[in-house]
């Protein structure tokens, strides 16, 4: 049952450390309520998937992949770039902390403390805060030493500490640190380090996130995307052996998503190269899309400059590809955010066997004799629905949960038949709409009205027995919505088809009758 999150949150309002502690019993510690099972596979994420094939493809070329830190002083970045730096480090996300503030427990504050928290220890509490003030505590362990030294509740001890403002009000310090804005700015220490641990060539990539400071956040811009970035340092190598090396690259994902253009980029040498690459030497990667070029890397030959202030000897090649750009050509994507993020910016998208996956059988049997009156009940059904009225047949006698049972299905009206001519409808998904239809057309979600109604017939059978009654009796006529007949449409398949205009209509005369004796 869906929570009520206005009154959670105007009760945290209110109090928030009593919420806290009283909404924890919307929750079950025990219990079983899902099955873990292998069955339909889920959706890879785009991205994901593409940088699996980067891999993949790098690896087969001889490549050693590595991990490159994603936190750079900003000591690397201005001996790459020297006079440039500034310009790229405007780009950049510099690091912060919060500074650890002296806190100090007046007379008034002793008196709030011990009435959160009576018989606490204010001594004790002062050492606490000295510990944590010279870093002997870690920040996030502050509350869990509380709860230990003081013998305390952890909403006490949060309590205590929302009475002092000087942790609410503290102001990040700036560091030198940052987060990388290119993954060059490891590779220059990276091979410092391995040049004379391996042999020539060296041949390295390395895919992860970087982080842009960009102005704006529109359909081609986000803070955060991925690339694919490799060097290679040898003795010799030249611009077009990192150009051919590139053009293979993209031919073998052009190949593995059968998208050919990608098989014919354009090398475009930049006007403006970039400080730690050679004057000449960075080359743009285009390729086509929907009727543009897009640029979706950067390649080129390392500065002797740049390498000699990290004491490297050999040349170095470097390529890095956009992981995101790339992605969006290969699955057909205009917006970068709707590519890297669909969960907060693109509409949802449901294929028919996707919102059949949404549907299910509400009300199940518990117990393994519960399952076999429901498939009991299916049988006789099946066996019997053309029998004219008045009719009962007996679907199931044996034990549930240590007593004996006997389930009958029965219409005692005359004229008609045991089964109305809804009872074995199917409910299938057609073009966006779930339907109960006398043949299976679509897609079946294998659900039959009569399924979820043996279901629902043996766990309220069930029920009876743990709550002393000795008869049941389920009777549908005529249904109106799927919960009449037991099926559940989750409400994102709900919300998804009504926004569409789309129906949901899992209704018809249905006319079964189920009764049982507890003997």
């Amino acid at each position: 049952m869906a929570w009520d999150t206005r009154e959670i949150r105007r009760k945290a309002e209110e109090d928030y450390e009593t919420a806290w502690v009283e909404t924890a019993r919307l929750l079950k510690k025990e219990g079983r309520s899902l099955r873990w099972s292998r069955g339909e596979p889920g959706r890879p994420h785009p991205v994901c998937e593409l940088i699996w094939r980067l891999r993949s493809i790098l690896l087969s070329y001889g490549f050693d992949e590595v991990l490159n830190p994603t936190i750079v002083p900003d000591t690397e970045v201005r001996r790459q770039y020297g006079p440039e730096a500034p310009v790229i480090l405007d780009r950049v996300f510099y690091l912060a902390g919060l500074p650890r503030p002296d806190i100090g427990i007046s007379s008034e504050l002793e008196s709030r403390i011990k009435a959160i928290a009576p018989g606490i220890s204010i001594e004790a509490l002062k050492g606490i805060f000295r510990a944590y003030k010279e870093g002997r505590i870690e920040a996030d362990d502050l509350v869990e030493e509380m709860v230990k030294q003081l013998g305390i509740r952890p909403e006490q001890a949060t309590a205590i500490l929302a009475l002092f403002p000087e942790l609410a009000t503290l102001t990040p310090l700036p560091t030198r640190l940052t987060l990388r804005s290119h993954m060059t700015a490891l590779w220059f220490p990276t091979l410092a380090a391995l040049q004379d641990k391996r042999p020539l060539p060296i041949k390295l990539f390395s895919i992860g996130l970087k982080w842009r400071r960009e102005q704006k956040l529109d359909e081609t811009h986000i803070y955060d995307s991925h690339v694919a970035s490799l060097v290679v340092m040898a003795e010799e190598i030249t611009l077009e052996d990192g150009q051919e090396l590139v053009r293979s690259i993209l031919a073998d994902l052009a190949s593995a998503y059968e998208k050919k253009e990608l098989s014919k980029p354009r090398f475009i040498i930049k006007e403006a190269t970039s400080k730690y690459y050679a004057p000449g030497m960075e080359v743009e990667v285009f390729v086509r899309h929907k009727g543009s070029w897009v640029e979706v890397g950067d390649i080129g030959l390392y500065s002797p400059v740049s390498l000699a202030r990290y004491g490297i000897r050999w040349p170095v090649f470097n390529a890095g590809l956009g992981v995101e750009r790339l992605a969006m050509i290969l699955y057909g994507y205009d917006d970068i955010r709707v590519l890297a993020y669909p969960q907060f910016y693109a509409e949802a998208e449901f294929t028919d066997e996707q919102l059949a996956n949404m549907v299910r059988i509400g009300d199940r049997p518990t117990t393994p004799e519960g399952m076999r009156i429901a498939q009991a009940i299916v049988r006789t059904a099946e066996a019997h629905g053309e029998t004219p009225s008045p009719c009962e047949f007996l679907a199931y006698e044996g034990p549930l949960m240590g007593r004996e049972v006997r389930v009958y299905l029965f219409e005692h009206e005359p004229g008609v038949k045991l089964l109305g001519p809804a009872a074995l409808n199917h409910v299938c998904v057609e073009e966006g709409s779930i339907l109960g239809l006398p043949e299976p057309r679509g897609v079946d979600t294998g659900i039959r009205y009569i399924d979820a109604i043996a279901m629902w017939a043996a766990k309220r059978i069930e029920d009876a027995i743990r709550e002393g009654r000795r008869a049941v009796e389920l009777r549908i006529k005529m249904a109106k919505r799927p919960s009449d007949v037991n099926v559940i449409v989750d409400d994102v398949a709900r919300r998804y088809i009504t926004s569409r205009r789309k129906k949901i209509e899992v209704k018809g005369p249905v006319f079964v009758g189920i009764r049982a004796e507890v003997v």
